[in-house]
């Protein structure tokens, strides 16, 4: 099982670099948060002001003691910056598939007759 945690931030426009600049320092080195498996950051292409952290965690304790962290306190402390409150989305995922998934969709559907 993991956890997938998606974060969508949606900035005033004149506090968007300073908001930036504070999500980049979050993402230095968080491999090194026990339990994180990926953290990343994503802007929207429509709209520049709003940000997406997507981060993936081996267990609910492992994401748990990342949201009583320091590095998780310093994001939320950017809710002042924010047009609206911050959407923090949890996911458990049990099960994944891969790339092999899609070509055996793929492989059925030229199968299928016209």
């Amino acid at each position: 099982m993991m956890i997938i945690v998606r974060t969508i931030i949606n900035v005033l426009p004149e506090k968007q670099k300073e908001v930036l600049q504070t999500l980049l320092s979050l993402i230095e080195l968080p491999e090194k948060e026990k339990g994180c498996l990926s953290y990343g950051i994503f802007a929207d292409i429509e709209d520049e002001n709003i940000f997406n952290l997507i981060s993936e965690w081996q267990t609910r304790q492992h994401l748990d003691h990342h949201m009583r962290s320091d590095r998780f306190s310093v994001l939320l402390g950017t809710k002042s910056l924010l047009s609206e409150p911050m959407n923090i989305q949890i996911f458990t995922v049990s099960d994944s598939e891969g790339f092999e998934a899609v070509n055996s969709v793929r492989k059925k559907e030229t199968c299928l007759p016209n």
